[in-house]
């Protein structure tokens, strides 16, 4: 079976896994977010932080539940890591330093998980599974919690409450993540991922000096980094570990964690308006954006271009041999149109067009399908856009799901899509503009550039891949990136409920025959359109200057 066959029959079984998925989960999630009752951990938790999960709660009071919530988060795994060296499990790692604890926390609150440090050499027992695995969950459930809230906008009406945010938190975590992340967890386990607390071993000679591992609840971390979009791993080199991701298998199994909940929640949405055909628009486009990607990565990667690629079979460089050309191509595109970030082979050895391409993804807005819940709302603030655009078009006032979409909500939906780019490109202007950053660069050239443009990409839109190649683990890209990453994260949200709470307090518009379809495939196709030419106009110069401009020349 040659290498390109084998490509498609993975990506085949991958699409036919998640249509699977697709029905059952998603019409679980939209019980899980309507539903009224209680279960009882749920009331033991809320009554530990003092939380009314009846009480519904108007824009300004879901924010700052997001807000305050974030920023307990942020504070306490700070000061885990600051402790590290006096806690017990701590493999005698010391303490983390302050600009790469403030790095690290801010990553994982905000569901980037950008690592600047080897996890195997840095983080004991405690921090990896009492702070980064927690936050795996619980970034991802306020991700799901600020896009439900969205979705009360476009459905209710006459009203300005959107639920209530600790409702939320609690039961996407208790009902949603956990119970998947569980099934998750043994399933790797029984591929080979490894689940224990043990101490450092040394397992032999390694080019003149000892090479020592360590283990750790491995399995349990990684199936909620690949479901909650976070992606950060146990060690430096991700799922590229064996212990992480051991086989094939286990490597589709963990693509098809990333993409499960991100492309289900379409059909939360539509059965949460009363309009399944309205879900499976957004769905539509999402699927149409991740094929073509996966499809345009695997032609670039398998192109054969001199003879060090004739004789691998395709652009091996920087790949594991067990997973090969297409297995790496499928999931460096699922991790970078998502939030995931997790990698299981260097993006920076890929070809010019290929580390183009995933750095594209990330800049389309990670909406194809997107991280969980930041995927499905990122994708129906383009849906917004493109109605408005459609309304421009034929002269009439823009409606979406019986919202009109007036000169508030447009102007709302502008900010949100301003705020990346901007941290995106001023970041890395400046960076490139002063001489200290630029001597993190192992590159020079349209390559270097790449490497902190990649890095700023992903901290921004809370990717948290890295393009490797770049020494991130200094005071300047700790700082930055964690302020970007920050910023990145929870600016939008603002624009996002701000959206939501002008959408609620609306009366439905009767749909008349003017009124454009937006469940339709031509609908789709422009909600397509609109998101490669804002993507293309707003970030093509910088492309230019590096990833195309490798492409060209080589």
């Amino acid at each position: 079976m040659s290498p390109q066959l084998a490509g498609v029959l993975q990506l085949t079984a991958l699409i036919a896994a998640l249509a699977l998925a697709y029905r059952p989960l998603g019409d679980h999630m939209a019980k899980v977010y309507s539903s009224e009752k209680n279960y009882t951990p749920e009331k033991w938790i809320y009554k530990v932080i003092g939380a009314n999960p009846a009480a519904e709660m108007r824009w300004p009071a879901y924010l700052r539940g997001v807000l305050a919530f974030s920023a307990v988060s942020v504070l306490f795994l700070y000061l885990l890591q600051r402790i590290q060296g006096s806690l017990p499990g701590s493999l005698g790692f010391s303490s983390i330093d302050p600009d790469q604890a403030f790095n690290t926390a801010a990553s994982f609150v905000a569901n980037t998980n950008w690592q600047s440090y080897y996890g195997e050499q840095a983080m004991g027992h405690v921090v990896q599974t009492g702070g980064l695995a927690v936050q795996n969950f619980l970034s991802a459930a306020v991700g799901m919690a600020v896009a439900v809230a969205l979705v009360r906008g476009f459905a209710r009406s006459r009203t300005g409450e959107l639920g209530n945010f600790w409702a939320d938190l609690v039961r996407g975590t208790v009902r949603i993540l956990l119970p998947i992340s569980v099934i998750g967890a043994l399933v790797l386990v029984a591929c080979g991922a490894i689940q224990n607390f043990s101490g450092i071993h040394q397992v032999g000679q390694f080019m003149g000096g000892t090479q020592e591992w360590n283990g750790g609840a491995v399995a349990s971390q990684e199936a909620i980094k690949e479901l909650g979009t976070n992606g950060g791993g146990y060690f430096n080199a991700n799922s590229a570990h064996p212990f992480e991701n051991p086989n094939p298998f286990s490597n589709l199994f963990e693509i098809f964690l990333i993409l499960l909940i991100p492309f289900a929640l379409t059909r939360t949405f539509g059965r949460m308006v009363g309009s399944l055909r309205q879900g499976y628009a957004i769905l539509g486009a999402m699927a149409v954006i991740w094929i073509g990607f996966t499809a345009l990565m695997m032609w670039t990667e398998f192109a054969h271009r001199g003879p060090a690629f004739e004789i691998a079979g395709g652009a091996m460089e920087g790949k594991e041999t067990r997973f090969g050309i297409a297995g790496s191509s499928i999931f460096a595109v699922a991790t970078t149109l998502t939030s995931t970030g997790a990698v299981n082979s260097f993006h920076s050895s890929y070809t010019g067009f290929g580390g183009g391409i995933t750095m594209l993804g990330m800049q389309l807005g990670e909406i194809a399908p997107g991280g969980v819940g930041s995927g499905l709302y990122g994708m129906l603030i383009m849906a917004v856009i493109a109605v408005f655009l459609a309304g421009l078009m034929v002269g009439r006032t823009p409606e979406y799901l019986g919202k009109k979409i007036g000169t508030r909500q447009i102007k709302l939906a502008a900010c949100y899509i301003l705020v990346t780019p901007a941290l995106v490109l001023g970041f890395t202007a400046v960076a490139m503009a002063l001489p200290t950053p630029g001597d993190s660069m192992t590159n020079s050239g349209a390559h270097g550039f790449s490497e902190i443009l990649y890095a700023y990409t992903s901290g921004a839109n809370n990717n948290g891949s890295a393009f490797a190649g770049l020494n991130a683990d200094t005071q300047w890209f700790n700082t930055t990136i964690g302020i970007a990453m920050l910023l990145g994260r929870f600016v939008p949200m603002v624009f996002v409920l701000a959206l939501a709470g002008s959408l609620a307090e609306q009366k439905p518009v009767p749909e008349t025959a003017g009124t454009l379809r937006t469940d339709k495939p031509l609908y789709a196709g422009l909600l397509v359109g609109t998101i490669l030419i804002i993507t293309g106009l707003t970030y093509f110069p910088a492309l230019a200057l590096g990833p195309l401009a490798e492409g060209l020349a080589s």
